[in-house]
């Protein structure tokens, strides 16, 4: 069935990257695309099987986002993000799935993990406020799931998740910028709303493997690290715009005739085929060791094995750097293929600024991995959740 499902994904990226720049001019993803991706299954790759998912094995669904990233960057951005939210949702107490899947097994959600708003304990659940900016695609989606603290006797007891119908929040559209135009990562705004205590979920509940849905959603992909899981998906449409940017470089420069260099054909210089090669190697080289962590602890987990911390911390560390080299070589192609790649509608231009959008997401901040892994090699306890 998964097979099924990315062939059908292949045959829809030519018409992704037509739409390309029409979701760059609406400002989000077009409805007809987000529909497109809904006929093929994609969204059901990582949905637990009680609720028609496939529970697939990640790499399948993180390659599928590579190639949607590849042919609309902010397209693969959105896919990826709302399709890892039926894995999240998966995690949750079987009453809040039944909440949202109960009717509509067809159900989009959006989210915004960073602490922008807080839950006030109360009796049977929070008052949750708050502003979550960058909630990408959310005005695709009918739910939101939002980060933050629970706050009980006016201190902070917990940090997870709280998830929120879309009746119960307004979205106000501020999504003005340079890259990833077309995601629509507008500000959810939630005032004063009860959240019943199954609608939470704690992310130290989630590191320690002791979320209530794994008891209904047993299949390994659900007991993969939140630490992999999450990063790996804000990585892999940047690398994904790696592929779509060579492409369109190599496009480009094959038709290429240098007026500054006596009419040259930039295919025939020896140079740009340096930077080709070069370029072509670090974005593979990003997305195997990308995927091959990825594969790699998931196959633990297949053999009803644990993740181990060294594996994790690696894959953080693989994940941040992937996201690096990718960048890099994005530069270097745009770097070399001269000033008509400047113009508005290119999509080498657009593959360059919406991967460096991608690029200042939290998730990627290198120093932070890297300080990490470097603190478990020295034998250091590491502290951060997010591993």
């Amino acid at each position: 069935m998964t097979q099924e499902v990315t062939e059908r994904v292949e045959a829809l990226l030519p018409t992704l990257r037509e739409r390309a720049q029409e979701a760059e001019d609406l400002r989000q993803i077009p409805e007809e695309s987000m529909k497109a991706l809904q006929e093929t299954g994609f969204f059901r790759l990582l949905q637990p099987k009680q609720w028609g998912g496939h529970a697939a094995d990640p790499v399948v669904f993180y390659d599928s986002v590579r190639k949607i990233a590849s042919a609309c960057g902010s397209t693969g951005w959105v896919a990826g993000i709302i399709g890892v939210h039926n894995w999240h949702l998966a995690l949750f107490d079987q009453q809040a799935q039944q909440d949202v899947w109960g009717e509509d097994t067809d159900v989009r959600i959006s989210s915004s993990y960073a602490p922008m708003g807080a839950g006030q304990a109360v009796d049977g659940g929070y008052i949750v406020r708050g502003s979550w900016a960058w909630s990408s695609g959310s005005d695709h989606a009918t739910w939101a799931v939002l980060g933050g603290p629970v706050i009980k006797n006016g201190k902070p007891v917990d940090f997870g998740s709280f998830l929120i119908p879309r009746s119960d929040y307004r979205i106000d559209d501020v999504w003005n910028v340079v890259g990833l135009r077309g995601t629509g990562s507008n500000t959810v705004v939630v005032e004063d709303v009860f959240v019943p205590t199954h609608r939470f979920l704690s992310f130290r509940a989630m590191s320690e493997g002791r979320a209530p849905g794994i008891e209904q959603n047993p299949d390994p992909v659900y007991k993969m690290p939140w630490g992999t899981i999450h990063p790996t998906t804000i990585s892999t449409p940047i690398v994904g715009m790696g592929y779509g940017a060579y492409e369109a470089h190599v496009e480009h420069q094959g038709k290429r005739v240098r007026a500054a260099y006596a009419g040259e054909n930039a295919k025939d210089d020896p140079f740009a085929k340096v930077r080709v090669a070069e370029a072509a190697s670090d974005i593979d080289a990003a997305w195997r060791q990308l995927s091959g962590n990825v594969a790699e602890e998931y196959a633990l987990l297949l053999a009803g094995k644990e993740v181990p911390f060294d594996l994790r911390v690696r894959a953080r560390r693989d994940q941040v750097r992937a996201t690096g080299r990718v960048i890099a070589s994005i530069d270097k192609l745009f770097e070399s293929s001269g000033a008509t790649a400047l113009s508005n509608g290119t999509p080498l231009q657009r593959f360059w600024r919406d991967a460096h959008a991608g690029r200042v997401h939290a998730a990627n901040d290198p120093e932070r991995a890297y300080v990490m892994y470097g603190t478990h090699e020295f034998g250091l306890p590491v502290t951060d959740a997010m591993v």
